[in-house]
């Protein structure tokens, strides 16, 4: 079976390379300031799911919090796993596959990490297992782009230049996805990879969450946790708990 689009695109270096420049101060203000929301104890277990090579799930871990990491990329988690210690572990995992049971406090699905799959039902499955994994009165946090100010103001075309490599980026948005593609030429080769997101809207997810016995409680539009507004906001973030 050829690969998913998800699996090709996250093990490559050039991932990386594009994105290089993603702010840690950013991210590292939305740690704090959920953290000021949720108000975690101190002995919380927290899974950072699809974490990429880790930044959000280390500084949670500097705030001396147990998390464990997963990432369907090996490259991602081979990467990540310089930074375990007793408290913090990284393991490869699809998100769609059933992990621990009744364990964690907290989950956390960050900078739109979901939304990849063809299927309404693998995106519900995902959700299912984030939701079997946490406690009875665990939380999950899904932080997703707000797609309707995307589309509203979509970029169709922009050019990259990083470490030497020009990446042409395309956008469009087609069959319910916004689709990104990336071509470049390195070593005297051509690339071309793509990113293909659901356009999800709250009443998506309030339908998802729904039907994988979840409760969505809060949503914010940014990572000073500022209301959100479909027109206006730059992140859908969506504070769920186990439905009753």
């Amino acid at each position: 079976m050829p690969k998913k689009w998800f699996q090709n695109w996250f093990n490559s270096p050039y991932y990386h390379i594009l994105y290089k420049r993603r702010d840690d101060e950013e991210a590292e203000l939305f740690i704090d300031n959920l953290c000021g929301y949720l108000k975690p104890g101190i002995d919380s277990k927290m899974l950072d799911i699809a974490c990429g090579r880790g930044r959000h799930a280390i500084y949670l871990n500097r705030k001396e919090y147990d998390v464990t990491g997963i990432d369907l990329s090996f490259a991602s988690i081979k990467f990540a796993q310089q930074f375990e210690n007793k408290k913090l572990h990284f393991l490869v995992h699809d998100m769609r596959n059933l992990f621990y049971i009744n364990y964690f406090d907290f989950s956390f699905n960050l900078f739109t990490s979901f939304g990849y799959f063809e299927k309404e039902k693998e995106h519900i499955n995902a959700l299912k297992t984030f939701r079997k994994a946490l406690k009875k009165d665990g939380t999950l946090v899904l932080d997703y782009m707000n797609s309707q100010k995307i589309i509203n103001h979509l970029v169709t075309r922009e050019k990259k230049e990083i470490d030497n490599i020009t990446f042409h980026i395309s956008r469009t948005v087609r069959d319910g996805k916004i689709i990104k593609t990336i071509d470049f030429d390195h070593k005297n080769k051509n690339y071309t990879f793509n990113e293909e997101v659901k356009d999800f809207k709250l009443n998506d997810f309030e339908k998802l969450c729904s039907l994988s016995g979840l409760t969505i409680i809060k949503t914010f539009g940014d990572y000073r946790l500022n209301p959100f507004d479909p027109n206006q906001s730059d992140r859908l973030i969506i504070i769920c708990k186990k439905s009753k």
